[in-house]
């Protein structure tokens, strides 16, 4: 299997409590990588750390077959990457607000160009951010991202506060973007419905721990065979972290 990212055991711990425990992940390229869990489960800390944003405690990860931490800025160079809520000079325009990233990453000027046409905003590159609807905002954050179509996307929430139109929108731009050039995407998400729509293959999280990964449709069957309800992702989801909840809730008994 071509894997892209793989990380082997990635550990964080904040004192007493650890955030991400142990967690292996396996995101095969050319894939929409869907990360879901409650929330505190440790998504965007794994994603963080991924980013070089936070160290790990322990554990370690390759991306593209380069090493963490040693390859540290050569990683970040084929990543784009959307995490919370993206911040823009209010008082600058789209295309101005693009332009600096694209300054500090040594892109072509064309690269502003073409990651504003990506995500459908070219005829609005010229309005000030702070004239920006929250949709506008979202797919201003992805521009960020796509700037220069970098091989990895990192999506953390990018439908956040988005009406359903606006959710509509964002998702079937992620889903086009493998269509439109090369690349590979983990995106995380508390939209089981939308991630059930776009992602190939998903990463369950709770409480820092992976219960499962893999395709839907073993996801599917591994549901069926634990005696749960799997007509869709929800259900599925809810009756994992809910065992794994009753479980740990009976260890700290022991």
């Amino acid at each position: 299997m071509n894997y892209i990212i793989t990380t082997e055991q990635l550990t964080k711990k904040y004192k007493n409590f650890t955030s991400v425990n142990d967690v292996s992940l396996h995101i095969r390229k050319g894939s929409i990588y869907g990360f879901i869990g409650p929330n505190g489960a440790g998504k965007s800390t794994t994603m963080k750390m991924l980013l070089g944003l936070t160290v790990p405690t322990n554990g370690s990860f390759t991306i593209d077959g380069k090493h963490f931490p040693d390859d540290r800025l050569v990683i970040l160079k084929e990543i784009g990457s959307f995490i919370e809520s993206p911040s823009f000079y209010a008082n600058l325009t789209g295309r101005e607000n693009l332009d600096i990233i694209r300054r500090i990453l040594r892109l072509s000027k064309s690269s502003v160009e073409d990651a504003l046409e990506l995500v459908g905003l070219t005829e609005f590159g010229d309005r000030l951010a702070k004239k920006y609807s929250l949709g506008m905002k979202q797919r201003l954050g992805l521009a960020g991202a796509l700037l220069g179509r970098p091989p990895i996307l990192i999506l953390d929430e990018p439908t956040n506060g988005l009406d359903p139109s606006g959710i509509h929108e964002i998702r079937n731009l992620v889903k086009s973007l493998l269509n439109l050039y090369d690349c590979t995407i983990l995106i995380s998400s508390h939209m089981l419905s939308e991630i059930e729509l776009i992602a190939d293959d998903i990463g369950i999280l709770n409480h820092g721990r992976l219960l499962f990964e893999g395709s839907l449709d073993d996801l599917r069957q591994n549901a069926l065979q634990s005696g749960f309800a799997a007509d869709n992702l929800e259900d599925v989801f809810l009756s994992m972290v809910e065992k794994d909840n009753t479980a740990r809730k009976q260890r700290a008994k022991l």
